[in-house]
C-alpha cells in the first residue's frame, strides 16, 4: 500500500500542476451537456414551410390552419406557381411545401376526395419522417372531422370507431427527448474523457523519459494500472454529478430510482472507460497514436451503442459489436435507473458484462505492460 499511495500522491500532484487539462476535464463536459442537451432533439418542429394554395377558400384556409396548430409546420412563404414552391425547397428555404389544388373547396362540398400535395425535403431524413407521419395524420383527422359534421348534418349519429386503440406511453409520456438524450450525453462525455485521459498516461511518461524511473522503483504492474486510474474515478465523480446536477436543474430530468445504486454503477462504468484508456496506452508509443486510438473508439460508441440509433434496427453484426463497448450497458443502465426506476434485479445482465469487460481489459493490460519491461 505504501508504493500505490506514493504513486497516487505523485498522480495527484501532477493533476494539480495541469490545472488547465483538470479545467478543461470539468469544464467542457457541462458545455457539451447544454450544447447537445438543446441541439439534439428528435422532436422535430417548426419545420419551414411554403404554401401554394389556389383555392383560397374557408375550407384551405382550416386545413393549413390545422397544420400551423400542430406546431411541426410553420407557413414562412406563399408562393404563386408551382415552380416557386419548387424553388423555394431547392434553395433550403423551405422543408416542406403544401400544393392546394383550386377544385379543392367544390371537392369537398360535394362530397368527393380532395387532394392535396405534400412535398417534403428528404435530404433530412429525421425531418422528412416527421413532416410525412404528421401530414398523414393531420388529413385523417380532418377527413373524419367533415365526415362526423356531414353525417350530423344528415341527422345520423356520430358512428362509433371500428378500433379503438388507446395509447399510454411510460416511463416519459410527454416524449421529451433531453429525458433520453441527457443520460446518454453524460456516457457518451464520460467515454471521452476517461478513455483519451489514461490512453496517454503510460505515453506520456515514455515521452517524458520518466517511464524509465517507475520500472526500476519495487512498484508492480498492477500497481500502477491501479496508480493510473483510481485518481481518475474522482474525475469521473466530479464530471457526473455536474452532469446530473445540469440535467436536473437545466432539463428537469427525472430521477426515478436510487441516486446511490446509479453512482455505484457509474463507478463500474468509469472504470471500465479507464481500463479501456490504460489498454490503449499500453499497445501505443506516442501520445499522437494513443489520441489517433482513442478516437477510433468514440465513433463505434456513439453509432453503436443505443445513443443516436436503436440497436434493434442493427444488422446481427454490428449489433454484435455494440455487445464489446461498455457505453451499451451504461446506457441502459441510466435510461433504467434515471427514466424507470429499476433496480439490481434488472440490471445484473449489464452489471455483469461491466464486470468482465474490467477484468478482461486490466489483465491483459498488465501483460501486455509486462512483455514491455523485457
Amino acid at each position: 500500500m505504501r508504493r500505490l499511495r506514493a504513486l497516487l500522491l505523485k498522480e495527484f500532484i501532477q493533476m494539480k500542476r495541469d490545472r488547465l487539462t483538470f479545467a478543461m476535464m470539468v469544464g467542457l463536459p457541462i458545455i457539451q451537456l447544454l450544447v447537445f442537451g438543446f441541439a439534439i432533439n428528435t422532436d422535430v418542429k417548426h419545420l419551414s414551410t411554403v404554401v401554394f394554395d389556389q383555392s383560397l377558400q374557408q375550407e384551405s384556409r382550416d386545413l393549413l390552419g390545422a397544420f400551423t396548430a400542430s406546431e411541426y409546420f410553420d407557413i414562412k412563404y406563399t408562393a404563386r406557381s408551382y415552380q416557386e414552391v419548387a424553388d423555394i425547397i431547392e434553395q433550403g428555404k423551405a422543408k416542406v411545401g403544401i400544393i392546394i389544388p383550386p377544385d379543392f373547396s367544390d371537392s369537398i362540398k360535394h362530397s368527393r376526395s380532395a387532394a392535396v400535395q405534400v412535398i417534403v425535403d428528404a435530404s433530412d431524413s429525421m425531418a422528412a419522417s416527421s413532416a410525412i407521419s404528421t401530414a398523414q395524420l393531420i388529413g385523417q383527422l380532418k377527413s373524419e372531422e367533415i365526415l362526423v359534421k356531414k353525417l350530423q348534418a344528415a341527422g345520423a349519429q356520430k358512428p362509433a370507431r371500428p378500433y379503438d386503440i388507446r395509447i399510454r406511453p411510460w416511463y416519459n409520456p410527454d416524449l421529451v427527448s433531453a429525458f433520453y438524450m441527457v443520460p446518454g450525453i453524460l456516457g457518451i462525455i464520460l467515454t471521452m474523457t476517461m478513455v483519451m485521459i489514461t490512453s496517454m498516461a503510460i505515453v506520456r511518461e515514455r515521452e517524458r523519459g520518466t517511464l524509465e524511473q517507475l520500472i526500476v522503483t519495487p512498484l508492480k504492474s498492477y500497481e500502477l494500472m491501479l496508480g493510473k486510474i483510481i485518481p481518475y474515478i474522482f474525475v469521473g465523480y466530479i464530471q457526473a454529478t455536474l452532469a446530473l446536477a445540469v440535467g436536473i436543474v437545466v432539463f428537469d430530468l427525472p430521477m426515478q430510482g436510487s441516486l446511490a445504486l446509479l453512482y455505484g454503477l457509474t463507478t463500474l462504468f468509469i472504470v471500465a472507460s479507464l481500463a479501456l484508456g490504460i489498454l490503449i496506452s499500453t499497445v501505443t508509443r506516442t501520445q499522437m497514436q494513443a489520441m489517433q486510438l482513442s478516437f477510433f473508439i468514440f465513433l463505434p460508441s456513439i453509432l453503436l451503442s443505443g445513443f443516436m440509433f436503436p440497436r434493434e434496427a442493427m444488422p446481427d453484426f454490428f449489433r454484435m459489436i455494440g455487445y464489446l463497448l461498455p457505453l451499451t450497458y451504461y446506457l441502459e443502465i441510466m435510461r433504467g435507473i434515471v427514466l424507470k426506476g429499476v433496480g439490481v434485479s434488472f440490471l445484473w445482465t449489464q452489471i455483469l458484462a461491466l464486470c468482465v469487460f474490467i477484468t478482461v481489459m486490466l489483465t491483459v493490460s498488465i501483460l501486455k505492460f509486462q512483455k514491455r519491461l523485457v
